[in-house]
């Protein structure tokens, strides 16, 4: 038994290296000065007009992509849950191959699809229709966020939809339940703790992103991620960017926080 136990050591050791100790420093950056005294002056730095402004701007493009894939994913899942097919590894692998290709790669290829001179702007100029200016804007953004993260949507749904024994369905539907019925009190709310993780796993990366925003939004979007990333790369500050790292940390464990609840609360409740 004692030498099972030691088989978790690496995952010990490299959370102890790349999570726990990276962490510590965030957390001791965000409470000192560039002198090492004690200091809130950087949680307070959220304060600041466009570092606020940054922040409310990632929080709606982030809520408004969770939802997008939200809808998008749910309808997808639901139906190839309907197909039964008999080998679920291969949706998994087709909704996983995208992501075998660099993130960086596929966020430039929608760089090229949406710029003024790209692919859709080059259909539309042959159909004689006008162009759309959509690159380096809110809504280019979002588009880069939901084709990153969808995947991270569907599959926990899909996860959840397969565990849902045809029985359950069956004896709705042999009670009198029609098909919204069976979908409304039966299939969705044994869904949630899908819907719920793949939220999560949408809305964290959403709101902390920054190389999206930089490729498809160019300077003109500026994004919290954003705000942090230059106060550690370009202007050296590594204290600001901490503090304001520690902010954004307080707005991701309140929605993870709010959404598990939510997801005990439904736990509890009968499907009926």
């Amino acid at each position: 038994m004692n030498s099972k136990k030691w088989l978790s050591f690496p995952f010990i050791l490299w959370m102890a290296a790349f999570i726990i100790i990276p962490l510590l420093m965030i957390i001791y950056y965000g409470f000192t000065s560039q002198d090492g005294g004690f200091t809130f002056r950087n949680l307070t730095l959220i304060s600041d007009p466009i570092n606020r402004k940054a922040l409310w701007l990632s929080l709606r493009l982030s809520i408004i992509s969770t939802v997008l894939c939200l809808v998008l994913a749910y309808p997808v899942a639901l139906i190839l849950h309907n197909m039964k097919l008999k080998n679920n590894s291969f949706i998994v692998m087709i909704f996983i191959l995208p992501m075998w290709m660099n993130f960086l790669l596929r966020t430039l290829a929608w760089q090229n699809i949406l710029e003024k001179t790209g692919i859709i702007n080059t259909l539309l100029n042959i159909l004689h229709l006008p162009n759309i200016n959509i690159i380096n804007t809110p809504s280019a953004i979002i588009f880069g966020m939901v084709y990153n993260f969808l995947p991270f949507m569907i599959l926990p749904i899909y996860n959840v939809l397969i565990k849902i024994s045809d029985d359950i369905t069956n004896a709705a539907r042999d009670l009198g339940a029609n098909g919204v019925q069976t979908f409304t009190k039966i299939i969705l709310p044994l869904s949630l703790p899908g819907v719920i993780s793949g939220i999560t796993m949408v809305f964290v990366p959403s709101l902390t992103t920054f190389v999206i925003s930089e490729i498809l939004g160019g300077s003109k979007v500026v994004l919290i991620g954003n705000v942090i990333e230059q106060q550690f790369k370009t202007i050296n500050n590594w204290n600001a960017g901490s503090g304001l790292s520690l902010v954004l940390m307080v707005f991701i464990l309140i929605s993870m926080a709010v959404l598990a609840k939510y997801d005990k609360e439904e736990e509890g409740k009968s499907v009926w």
